[in-house]
């Protein structure tokens, strides 16, 4: 074989290695001692545990080729980020740019004197160190990334944490922007998000590079915690460079009558993977979980979640709706858990693919684990084309193909749109799904 052909070996640890690590400790400010330790235990892991192999099933169908942690650095300091508007009133917004805190806007002064904490995640370390400690990364991967799960640990800078107290409700949601900035350059972004007993927030996040041609790495995170009765909305839209490969890990965890709401827009990235668990505690927990995507060139998007129901009388009902033009691929392995004791659970598990060309490729991998008996949970994979005729009837009436597949493909996924309940963040998602389509 010539050495032209022989296949790049991939290092375990690409650029961070131990003297990187070191470095993002000491740039670090003074913060607890048991985060320090947890950052440094989060480090051997990751460098003890394995890259994902062809024979891990829980990265069947991933192009492991693509991934691979060599030629990236940790981000320096966040230099000025874009300016960018989400189309929607925000109660306050965080902005962050390589992992750095870089401006804070706090719109509504009156959140503060009842409580809220909207805040950099560096603070509150400091702050509130017992309020994070009992939730920050609390939950332990379960579906493939723990190495890349580990490194975010490791090298996590900063981040925003939210947290509003028992009995408050925040009318208008939250903004967090993230932005990636640089070629060659790694972002560990993260969102902890803390709502007490009937409190209810809602949560809006931004990902994006500062150009679609840096080639980058993000290993993101965030955690949902809905306390008994409480109310959580988080809307993630990513748009990174299509020469990022990013990976986001979102962990949930629902309480007594809580009830949370996630979807996650993904529009950017070469190779990105995002993984979602869902812990339903307590009886009436109900989590919602809500996906769309549109891939697009040789894109893979690569989509695992699970969802666990630990307590009796909980519910869970998740659809994720992918488009798919040219030779992209998307990957969808999901799983439903139900304990022993979690009777009379209602567990819901669709995903669904609209093929737009004749090259792309979906996977879909539904699947259900019962230990209980008395139980009503359902779950399903459907892959199609546009239908013909509808595409026909459009063009027949003046509309090119292309703006008539854009047409049939919202109206694919208004179903999830529609579930959310502002109108303004519907038409906001709504305008950000068609900058994708105008590329």
């Amino acid at each position: 074989m010539s050495a032209t052909s022989t296949p790049a070996i991939r290092s375990a640890i690409g650029a961070f290695k131990p003297e990187a690590f070191a470095a993002h400790l000491a740039s670090l400010p003074p913060l607890p001692s048991w985060w320090i330790e947890r950052k440094r235990a989060a480090y051997e892991r990751f460098a003890g545990l394995p890259l994902p192999a062809r024979t891990d099933e829980a990265w069947r169908f991933s192009n492991l080729s693509g991934v691979a942690l060599e030629g990236f650095a940790p981000a320096a300091s966040g230099p000025s980020a874009p300016a960018i508007s989400m189309g929607i009133k925000k109660s306050a917004r965080l902005t962050f740019a390589n992992g750095a805190l870089i401006s804070r806007e706090t719109l509504d002064p009156a959140l503060e004197k009842q409580g809220v904490i909207i805040d950099s995640l560096r603070n509150a370390l400091t702050r509130h160190g017992d309020l994070v400690r009992e939730h920050l990364l609390a939950q332990p991967a379960r579906l493939g990334s723990a190495k890349f799960t580990a490194l975010h640990e490791a090298f996590l800078s900063d981040g925003a944490f939210i947290h509003v107290p028992k009995g408050i409700q925040i009318e208008l949601p939250v903004g967090i922007f993230s932005h990636a900035l640089g070629d060659g350059i790694a972002v560990f972004p993260h969102t902890l998000v803390v709502a007490g007993e009937n409190a209810r927030v809602s949560v809006v996040e931004y990902f994006g590079s500062g150009g679609d041609e840096e080639n980058q790495l993000a290993i993101g995170a965030n955690d949902l915690y809905a306390g008994h009765g409480a109310q959580v909305t988080y809307v993630g839209k990513q748009d990174w460079s299509h020469r990022a490969l990013a990976l986001q890990s979102n962990s949930t965890v629902v309480r007594r009558d809580a009830r949370v709401q996630s979807l996650n827009l993904h529009l950017g990235g070469r190779q990105v993977r995002h993984e979602s668990l869902s812990q339903l505690q307590a009886p009436g927990a109900f989590s919602e979980m809500l996906s769309l995507s549109v891939a697009h060139g040789e894109q893979e998007f690569d989509q695992r979640t699970l969802q666990i129901h630990q307590a009796p009388d909980t519910k869970s009902d998740l659809l994720y709706k992918n488009a798919l033009l040219d030779r992209a691929r998307t990957i969808f392995s999901g799983l439903i858990v139900v304990d022993p004791d979690a009777q009379r659970t209602d567990a819901y598990q669709s995903n669904r693919n609209l093929m737009l060309s004749e090259d792309a490729e979906a996977n879909s991998l539904p699947g259900l684990e019962i230990q209980a008996n008395d139980v009503r949970c359902t779950h399903g994979a459907t892959t199609s084309r546009i239908d013909p005729e509808q595409e026909f009837y459009l063009q027949s009436r003046g509309i090119a193909k292309a703006q008539a597949d854009e047409l049939l493909t919202f109206g694919f996924f208004e179903e999830v749109l529609n579930r959310l309940a502002s109108d303004e963040l519907h038409a906001a998602l709504r305008a950000l799904i068609q900058t994708k389509f105008k590329r």
